[in-house]
Formats: structure tokens, C-alpha cells, sequence
């Protein structure tokens, strides 16, 4: 009996298990008291849609870890689902080349949000609010309010294809996930962005180069917000101004709801799968119910502002 209670208590003090719990017993309740819910088809497209929320995420785990945020992975998915049409050359009948130019565009704007913050000191919620900001408005002078239709055939496989009954979207979150989680928990960098968020007076002084660390780690942001935009235009199909701004408050939901100390120093992307899946299934679940637009808002909304204070309170303990 000892065991078992000992064995609860671990799990109650580790927020990615207990996070994968909870999206464990949503499902199973919902799949037997919501008709439709359990369904192999449904569950497989929460996936596909959860898949875009954590990979965005990827990239807000490693800042919010550092004890920074970055505001600017909607403005740069836009920017990669609005630029990738435009910048695929007609020779490249695979896609592929597109796909590295925009990636490098999203990867050049990681960069200026990390010079900016290391450099000119900017705090990185005003830096990178900013460059969102800027974003916004290019996008809005060069695209007008039109949308973009995709043709590269790279992407639209991304969106659609199935590799071995699964979607090829979580396939490459998948990959993402173990990239990330390699880094973060096997490799140098990853242990200088753990120390960084834990005591970066302390790091510095050890000779660790927080200025260059700072920049790699808002250019792996940029990247992963990047290829978020990829898949979400490979699974809608177009690109429009303003496609990826849902995805700037799920991207830190996801983060806060894993475990990951809002403060830095203390978290991992092992909770942030399970954080991203929880969001989806709870935002299927109202529509499920058949709620107003308006009072999907504000329930959803309700639930992320619940995560977050619960995330403040355990960083205060």
C-alpha cells in the first residue's frame, strides 16, 4: 500500500506524467459519454491539429525554459504560410527549395530577435512583441487581405499524406520532439539553456557565452514556428494574414500546462507534448457540445488563464 501511495505521490510531483494522465482520462471519459468522440478518424485528427500546437511549442519550451517568451511564432508562421507560394521556384519540381528559403527567412528572424535582446537589451517580450508587430504590417502591404493557394507538392504531402496509417504532420512532430528533447537533455546547448533560466548571473560568470546562446536559442524558435506554418499551410491549403496568431497563446499554454516553470530554469518538452494534445482535445470537446462561438472563447480562454495562474502559484511554492 505504501508503494502504491509513494508511487501517486511521484507522479502528483511530476507535471509532464501527470499531464499525460489527465489527457488519458479526458479521452477515455469523453470517448464514452461523447458519441463520435473515440472514433479512430477523430482521434487521429486531434492529432494532426495538436501537432501544429507543439511543434510551435518546440520553440516556446527552449525560451520560456530560458525565462524569456516569444511573442513573434504567430507573425512568423503567418509569414512562412504567406511567403513559401510566392518563393517556390517553378524549377523545383519537388518543393523543396522553397521550403529551405522560407525556413532560412524565419530562422534570419529568430536571429534579429535574438540580437535584439542580447545585444540591445531590449526585454524579450517588448523585442519580440515588436517584431510580431512589424510582421503584421508587411504581411498586410504585401498580401492585402487576399489568401494564397499552395501548389509546392512537398507541402501539400506534409498536409495530407499518411505514412503508414499516420499523418505525416505528426510523423515530423514526432521527429521534432525527439530532436528537442536531445538537445535539451543530452547536449551542451541545452544544459547552457537550462542554466541560463536557473541562475544566468552564475552562468555567465562561468564563461558560458550568454549572448550567442541567446541568439541560437530565438533562431530555434523561429525554425520551429516556421515549420509550424508549413504544416498549417499544407493542411489548410492557403495562406492568409493572420493564419498563425491563435497559435502565440496555445504555444505558451502548452509550455505552462507541461510543467515548464514560467520563471525558467525548470521544465521540459516531455510535458509539452501532452500539454498541446490536452488543448486540442479540450477545445474539440467544447465545440462538441455544440456551445456558441462566443462562449467557445470564453471557456477556452477561462481554461488557459486557469493554467497559467496554476502555473504561478507552483512557481511562488
Amino acid at each position: 500500500m505504501s508503494n502504491v501511495l509513494n508511487y501517486g505521490q511521484r507522479i502528483l510531483k511530476n507535471p509532464p506524467m501527470l499531464t499525460l494522465l489527465l489527457v488519458i482520462l479526458v479521452w477515455l471519459v469523453a470517448s464514452l459519454t461523447v458519441r463520435g468522440f473515440g472514433a479512430y478518424g477523430h482521434l487521429r485528427y486531434l492529432l494532426e491539429l495538436a501537432a501544429i500546437i507543439g511543434i510551435v511549442a518546440a520553440g516556446q519550451t527552449l525560451v520560456v525554459i530560458v525565462g524569456g517568451i516569444d511573442l513573434s511564432v504567430g507573425a512568423i508562421m503567418t509569414v512562412t504560410a504567406i511567403l513559401l507560394p510566392v518563393l517556390t521556384p517553378e524549377w523545383d519540381p519537388t518543393g523543396i527549395s522553397g521550403i529551405l528559403i522560407t525556413l532560412s527567412i524565419a530562422t534570419f528572424i529568430g536571429v534579429l530577435n535574438g540580437i535584439g535582446t542580447a545585444y540591445l537589451r531590449v526585454p524579450p517580450i517588448i523585442m519580440t512583441l515588436a517584431m510580431a508587430t512589424f510582421l503584421q504590417g508587411l504581411l498586410v502591404i504585401v498580401a492585402g487581405g487576399s489568401a494564397v493557394s499552395v501548389q509546392n507538392p512537398s507541402i501539400i504531402f506534409l498536409g495530407s499524406a499518411r505514412i503508414y496509417g499516420m499523418p505525416a504532420s505528426v510523423v515530423l512532430w514526432i521527429l521534432v520532439a525527439l530532436i528537442v528533447l536531445v538537445l535539451l537533455h543530452k547536449m551542451p546547448l541545452g544544459a547552457r539553456f537550462l542554466a541560463l533560466g536557473a541562475n544566468p548571473v552564475a552562468t555567465r560568470l562561468s564563461g558560458v557565452k550568454v549572448k550567442g546562446n541567446t541568439i541560437a536559442l530565438y533562431a530555434l524558435s523561429a525554425f520551429f514556428a516556421g515549420l509550424a506554418g508549413l504544416v498549417l499551410l499544407g493542411m489548410n491549403r492557403q495562406g492568409y494574414v493572420g493564419i498563425g496568431e491563435p497559435y502565440v497563446l496555445l504555444s505558451i499554454a502548452a509550455v505552462v500546462l507541461g510543467g515548464t516553470s514560467i520563471l525558467g530554469g525548470r521544465g521540459t518538452y516531455a510535458g509539452t507534448i501532452p500539454g498541446a494534445i490536452l488543448l486540442v482535445t479540450a477545445s474539440a470537446l467544447i465545440t462538441m457540445v455544440n456551445a456558441s462561438p462566443g462562449l467557445r472563447s470564453i471557456l477556452f480562454g477561462t481554461l488557459i488563464l486557469a493554467l497559467l495562474m496554476i502555473s504561478g502559484r507552483e512557481a511562488r511554492r
